[in-house]
C-alpha cells in the first residue's frame, strides 16, 4: 500500500523548522533572561538581581502609562466585545441577506487593511474632531482601539455561535419564547465561553498595540508600549526588558486562558 505523504519525512523539515523556532523565541528568552541583570547593559550579564523590576515599579511614568493601557483596553474590550456579538448574531442567526458578504468584509477590514493606513486615517480624522471641539481626551484612543479590536473578538463568538446546538433556541421559540427569551436564557449560557475568549483577545490586542495608539494619542498620552517605544529613542537599560517581561506574561496568561475558553463545550 502506497504511503501517504507526511511532510514531516520531508529533507532538511525539521532544520528549517527548529531555525523558525530559534529566531522567533530566543531573542523572546534573551529579553526575559537579562532583564534579571544587575548591571545597566542590555547585552552584558553582570548577575541576577531583581532591580530593574524595583525600578520600573518605582517609576511614576510607568506607573501612569500602565493604568492608561489598562483603562483604554478594558474599555476597547468591552465596547469591542458588545459590537461583535451584535454582529456574530446578525452573520450567524439571520440567514443570508442582501449585503452578507459586505458586511462580513466590513466587519473584518481592521485584519485586511494595513494597520499604517487604519492608523492614518484615524489620524486625520479625529485631528478634524479635534479641532472642532478642542477635545483631547481618552475617547480618541478608547474608539479607535474599540474599533480596531472588533474583528478579534468577533471571530471565537461568531465561532461560538456557529457551533451550537439550534435545536435548544427552536424548542424555545416552539414554546412561544421571545427572540430576547431565547437569547437570555438559552443563547446567551452557551456562548459565555466565546464571549469571554473574545473579550480577552481584544484586551490583548489593545494593550499591544503601538502604531495605532503612537498615531491618534495627543501628548501626554503615552500607554506602556509607546512609553517603551519612546525609551528604546533615548537610552536603553534592562527597565525596558522588566516593563516587556511583565507585558509578555500578562499577554501569555490571556492567550492561555482564551484558548482553554475557546475549546469549552457546555
Amino acid at each position: 500500500m502506497a504511503k501517504g505523504f507526511d511532510i514531516r519525512r520531508q529533507t532538511g523539515f525539521s532544520t528549517i523548522a527548529m531555525a523558525c523556532f530559534v529566531v522567533l523565541y530566543l531573542p523572546i528568552i534573551l529579553l526575559v533572561v537579562y532583564s534579571f541583570n544587575a548591571g545597566t547593559s542590555i547585552a552584558i550579564w553582570e548577575g541576577f538581581s531583581w532591580r530593574w523590576y524595583q525600578t520600573a515599579w518605582q517609576n511614576d511614568q510607568v506607573q501612569a502609562a500602565t493604568i492608561r493601557s489598562l483603562v483604554i483596553a478594558a474599555w476597547a474590550a468591552g465596547i469591542a466585545t458588545i459590537c461583535a456579538v451584535l454582529a456574530a448574531l446578525a452573520t450567524t442567526r439571520q440567514g443570508s441577506f442582501r449585503g452578507y458578504t459586505f458586511a462580513f468584509a466590513l466587519i473584518n477590514q481592521p485584519l485586511m487593511v494595513p494597520e499604517i493606513v487604519t492608523a492614518v486615517a484615524l489620524l486625520i480624522f479625529f485631528a478634524m474632531i479635534k479641532v472642532g471641539t478642542g477635545y483631547t481626551g481618552l475617547f480618541y484612543l478608547i474608539i479607535a482601539h474599540s474599533a480596531f479590536c472588533i474583528p478579534f473578538a468577533y471571530m471565537p463568538i461568531r465561532a461560538r455561535l456557529q457551533g451550537m446546538d439550534l435545536s435548544l433556541e427552536q424548542a424555545a421559540m416552539d414554546l412561544y419564547a421571545t427572540p430576547w427569551q431565547v437569547f437570555r436564557r438559552v443563547t446567551l449560557p452557551q456562548l459565555w465561553p466565546g464571549i469571554l475568549a473574545g473579550a480577552m483577545l481584544a484586551f490583548v490586542i489593545s494593550l499591544d498595540d503601538v502604531v495605532i495608539t503612537e498615531f491618534v494619542k495627543s501628548a501626554g498620552q503615552d500607554t506602556l508600549p509607546t512609553y517603551m517605544l519612546g525609551q528604546l529613542r533615548r537610552v536603553v537599560t534592562p527597565e525596558v526588558n522588566a516593563i516587556s517581561t511583565a507585558l509578555l506574561a500578562i499577554s501569555v496568561i490571556l492567550v492561555i486562558a482564551f484558548f482553554f475558553l475557546s475549546r469549552t463545550r457546555k
